[in-house]
């Protein structure tokens, strides 16, 4: 249900059916996530995104009925023809309402609460569905509607809108990520502020910006489902997810280590692998569209993200091994066999851009830009020339000037550097150099002062502990706020969707 109701999403051309396909989702993955309904806070997760999935399908039905007043018809090309040059008072009231309804799809801050506790309670073949494919649902609903319906990405309020809000969305979503001491809760919260990213990137309205929101929408698929997989793969391992249990499993589970550190490149951004190109795209449109603030808080969230992987590589597979996890084995092949081909998937999409855009990524970037010829595709060839005038020459992108170059000498820098930090590993392991048993000066002394030599493994509560203190205040608000009580997290949502139509009706024309 959950699979067809995304696929009826994509293929519809009707604003009802949308509605429909958003209802069956949401209840599909309703279902999935109280799947394990015997383990503590499923069912609670379910109610939650029972409850604000309601709110979110009610705005979009709210917004279609709206919308059929004013236009008589739900057919989305004879919508966009009729609405062009034509946004009543009625016609922005549903935009806001769409708006706020597909955000809540997306999981955009703060329509969010109900996306952490339902990626960690359901099963993380789950879980990956669900960053991979229903958040996307909410963020492809929102491109038809700005680009397509409403013709909204004229506006410059709208555009500021958007780049507001996916700004908001990965910095808040990367600063609560490094708060979590669980790797499903972790990752959830990355979900959240990976969307954001697309979301700016949308927002921007060029054909580099929305080629960099595409681009790095198809990436988060790939590293986040990846990063599920590995989640799924501990638990099966180990029973836990807690990175305060856990440690030292790269010994006992190379090979998911491995693919972990991939899925961890990816998603921080790093040459040569996916993220680093949508991620520079990002960075090259926003900069150009003279959003600079936007562009340093977006490599800033970037260096979080990578601070909080440091956390979960440290807390998961290396350091000192818990005694009860002594006989931890590798997962089966047949888990492993799916986490590689993502992880290749990861390094091909990295190395290879301009292949990835020429045949995935541009034919969306023309087709959300070149609303013409949607129409003409589905009312008849010539409707749309009276009403929009000529196609929009959509230009191309060029990887060389967005800064991409040579993908591939990153890819060898990357195997170089592999290979040197594994030879000194190695080499460490084996006690090269001994000392004359004669000599006993302390000078050659690991500690220099007598101490014991005692290990102190670095746990995922305490390893950035300078920073959450001395942010204590923000993260103590945004606990406060996290209540964890549905009825405030439906109070965020009516608020918020109060302040879209507010904003709508001041600054949209």
């Amino acid at each position: 249900m959950l699979s067809g109701a995304v696929l009826g999403l994509v293929f519809t051309g009707d604003l009802f059916n949308m509605f429909v396909m958003i209802e069956i989702m949401t209840f599909a993955a309703v279902g999935l996530t109280a799947f394990r309904n015997y383990q503590e806070g499923a069912l609670e997760a379910a109610f939650k995104y029972l409850v604000l999935g309601s709110i979110g399908s009610s705005m979009v039905l709210a917004g279609t009925i709206t919308i059929y007043s004013q236009v008589h018809t739900l057919n989305m090309a004879q919508i966009s023809a009729l609405l062009f040059n034509n946004l009543t008072p009625s016609a922005l009231f549903a935009f806001a309402l769409l708006l706020a309804g597909f955000s809540l799809k997306a999981f955009v801050v703060p329509f969010h609460p109900a996306a952490p506790d339902a990626y960690m309670s359901a099963p993380s073949s789950v879980s990956m569905a669900f960053s991979g494919m229903v958040n996307k649902a909410g963020v492809y609903a929102i491109i038809r509607l700005v680009y397509v319906l409403f013709h909204a990405m004229d506006f410059k309020s709208v555009q500021i809108l958007l780049i507001i809000i996916g700004t908001i969305t990965m910095f808040i979503g990367v600063t609560m990520a490094l708060a979590q001491n669980d790797f499903k809760r972790l990752l959830a919260f990355h979900s959240i502020s990976q969307i954001g990213y697309v979301i700016t990137a949308v927002g921007v309205s060029t054909a580099l910006g929305l080629t960099a929101g595409l681009y790095h929408a198809l990436n988060h698929t790939l590293f986040k489902g990846l990063l599920f997989l590995t989640a799924g793969a501990i638990f099966y391992a180990t029973g836990t997810t807690d990175l305060n249990k856990l440690g030292g499993l790269a010994r006992k589970m190379p090979q998911t280590a491995a693919i972990f550190l991939i899925g961890a490149f990816s998603i921080s951004g790093l040459p040569p692998f996916n993220g680093f190109v949508s991620k520079w795209l990002v960075y090259q449109a926003t900069f150009q569209a003279n959003l600079a603030p936007v562009t340093i808080i977006a490599l800033l969230v970037s260096v979080m993200t990578l601070a909080s992987f440091i956390k979960v590589a440290q807390s998961i597979f290396f350091g000192q091994m818990p005694k009860e996890f002594e006989n931890v084995k590798e997962v089966p092949l047949s888990m492993r066999i799916p986490m590689w081909i993502m992880a290749i998937l990861c390094v091909i999409t990295g190395v290879l851009p301009n292949i990835v855009t020429k045949y995935l990524v541009s034919p969306a970037v023309t087709a959300a830009l070149n609303i013409g010829k949607y129409i003409d595709l589905m009312m008849g060839n010539g409707y749309s020339e009276k009403i929009l005038g000529k196609p929009i020459e959509i230009p191309a992108v060029d990887f060389t000037l967005a800064g991409y170059w040579d993908p591939i000498a990153w890819l060898v820098l990357f195997a170089l550097l592999l290979i040197a930090v594994t030879i000194v590993a190695v080499a460490g392991g084996f006690n090269a150099v001994s000392l004359p048993t004669e000599v006993d000066d302390p000078k050659y002394d690991v500690f220099f002062s007598g101490e014991a030599s005692e290990h102190s493994h670095v746990k995922g509560n305490d390893l950035f502990w300078g920073l959450k203190h001395d942010l204590r205040h923000y993260f103590g608000f945004m606990h406060d706020a996290h209540s964890g009580i549905i009825n405030d997290y439906a109070l965020w949502a009516i608020f918020t969707t109060t302040i879209f139509i507010v904003y709508v009706f001041l600054l949209v024309p």
